[in-house]
C-alpha cells in the first residue's frame, strides 16, 4: 500500500512513536513463525495451507505473491475491509483490495526501509488500523492489520491528562514562587520596620525607667508612677517582639550563620530546665526532666537554648495550673530526638496546620490573655532545619502537646552506633 508522498516535515508530524512502540514480541514472534512455514508449504497446497495458517492469527493478514496477487487472507482481514471473506478470492489484485481498504479515509506513513513499512489508516467513523508490510522469504509480501483505535485515544487522553498535570504543576510552581517572594518581602519590610522602632522605643524604656527612679524629685501623685512601670513594661515587650521579628528575619534570610560546638543534649535540657524551673513553679505546674541519653551533637548550642526555650515557654504558657511539662531526649542510631510534652489545652488540626506559620494567631482564645508575639514555633523551626533537622507536632485539643525535634549526631558517634 502505497501512500501518497508527503514532505519531510508533514510526515514527521504524523509519527506516531507511542502506536510503533506497541508493536510487541509477539507480533514479531508470530510473522517469523509465519514466514518459516509458509516457506515450507511451497509445492503444495499452498492456497489452501496459507488460508488454514493465517486463520489462526489474532489479526488481519493477507499473503501475495510476487506479482501482487492475493494468496489467501484470513476473516480478520476481511473485517477491516468491511466486506465478507467470500469478497475477496484468490488472485485478487493488491491495488483493488488497498482502494477498499482506504476508501473513506486517509493514510499516513509512519516508518518504511528497505525490510518494512509501517502505515496509519485513519477513517471516517474514527477508527484507527495499524497496517504493515513485510517481505516474504524468497517472494511475496504479507500485510498486516491491527485496529489501534482503543489504544490511541488512550495514548491521547494520556498525553492530554500529562499535558494538564504539566501546566499544573507550573502553576503551582509560579504560585509557590510568588508567596516566597511575598513572604520574604513581608519579612524584610517587618525587619526594616523593627529595627527603625527599636531606636526609639529603647528611648522610651529608658526615660521611663528614670521617670520611675524620679532622680529630679517627686512626680506628684503616686498614680504617676504606676503610669510609668506601665509605659515601661509595654516598651519592654514590644522590644521583645520587634526583637523576634529581627531574629526570624535573619533565620529565615540566611544571614544569621550558627556555629558548631561540641555539648551533649543531656547537658542542654539541663541548661533549659534550670532556667524554667522557678517559672514552672509560679505557675502552679510539675516540671519534669527525663533520664540521660549520653547523645554528643555538634550545632550551635546558643541556637539550640534558643529553639528549646521557645518551646518550653509556649508549653508553660498554655498549660493550666496542675498541669505538667516534661524535657526528654531519646539517642538513636542516626540522631537524637528531643521532646517538649505537655498536658495543656492543645491544638485542633486547622490550629497545627498553620502554627509554623509566623504572625498566624488561629483561635483568638489562646492569644487573647497570653504574651507572645506567635513567632516562637517559626523561629523553633527554622533553628531546627538549619541545624540539620527537623520538627515535628503532634497535639490532640483538652489533652495536651508535644514538640518532637530530631538532630544529627556528631559525626564520629554517628559513626560508632552504625
Amino acid at each position: 500500500m502505497r501512500p501518497t508522498e508527503q514532505s519531510g516535515d508533514e510526515a514527521k508530524r504524523f509519527r506516531t512513536p507511542d502506536v510503533v512502540a506497541r508493536r510487541t514480541w509477539m507480533r514479531r514472534a508470530l510473522i517469523g513463525v509465519l514466514e518459516w512455514l509458509l516457506t515450507r508449504l511451497t509445492g503444495r497446497n499452498a492456497t489452501s495451507g496459507y488460508a488454514a495458517l493465517i486463520e489462526t492469527l489474532p489479526f488481519g493478514v493477507a499473503c501475495w505473491a510476487a506479482d501482487a496477487r492475493l494468496i489467501a487472507s484470513n476473516t480478520r482481514f476481511a473485517e477491516r475491509l468491511g466486506v465478507t471473506p467470500d469478497a475477496l478470492v484468490s488472485g485478487a489484485a493488491y491495488h483493488e483490495v488497498v482502494k477498499t481498504l482506504a476508501q473513506g479515509g486517509y493514510m499516513q506513513s509512519v516508518r518504511e526501509d528497505w525490510q518494512n513499512r509501517l502505515l496509519e489508516l485513519h477513517r471516517e467513523d474514527g477508527s484507527t488500523l495499524l497496517i504493515e508490510e513485510r517481505p516474504l522469504q524468497g517472494s511475496g509480501f504479507v500485510t498486516l492489520v491491527m485496529d489501534v483505535t482503543e489504544s490511541r485515544r488512550t495514548n491521547q487522553l494520556l498525553t492530554s491528562i500529562r499535558e494538564e498535570q504539566r501546566l499544573l504543576a507550573r502553576r503551582y510552581h509560579e504560585e509557590k514562587l510568588r508567596a516566597e517572594a511575598a513572604s520574604r518581602s513581608k519579612t524584610s519590610f517587618l525587619a526594616h520596620l523593627s529595627h527603625d522602632i527599636r531606636t526609639p522605643l529603647n528611648h522610651i524604656i529608658g526615660f521611663a525607667d528614670m521617670l520611675r527612679q524620679q532622680p529630679y524629685g517627686p512626680l506628684g501623685d503616686a498614680k504617676y508612677l504606676g503610669y510609668v512601670e506601665a509605659v515601661k513594661s509595654s516598651g519592654e515587650r514590644l522590644l521583645g517582639f520587634f526583637g523576634s521579628i529581627l531574629e526570624l528575619a535573619e533565620l529565615e534570610g540566611g544571614r544569621r550563620e550558627l556555629k558548631r560546638d561540641r555539648f551533649t543534649a543531656d547537658d542542654l535540657l539541663l541548661g533549659v530546665f534550670r532556667r524554667y524551673t522557678s517559672q514552672a513553679q509560679r505557675a502552679g505546674l510539675t516540671f519534669g526532666l527525663g533520664g540521660p541519653c549520653d547523645a554528643m551533637l555538634s550545632a550551635d548550642r546558643f541556637a539550640l537554648e534558643r529553639m528549646i526555650s521557645n518551646l518550653v515557654e509556649n508549653a508553660v504558657r498554655f498549660t493550666p495550673r496542675g498541669g505538667k511539662v516534661t524535657l526528654t531526649a531519646y539517642a538513636a542510631a542516626d540522631g537524637v530526638v528531643l521532646e517538649i510534652t505537655d498536658t495543656g489545652i492543645g491544638m485542633t488540626q486547622e490550629r497545627l496546620d498553620t502554627l509554623s506559620q509566623p504572625f498566624v494567631f488561629g483561635d483568638a482564645a489562646l492569644t487573647r490573655d497570653r504574651e507572645g508575639a506567635g513567632l516562637g514555633i517559626a523561629i523553633a523551626r527554622a533553628i531546627a532545619e538549619l541545624s540539620g533537622g527537623h520538627l515535628a507536632i503532634d497535639s490532640r485539643q483538652g489533652l495536651g502537646t508535644t514538640v518532637a525535634v530530631s538532630l544529627p549526631l556528631l559525626a564520629e558517634d554517628a559513626a560508632k552506633a552504625a
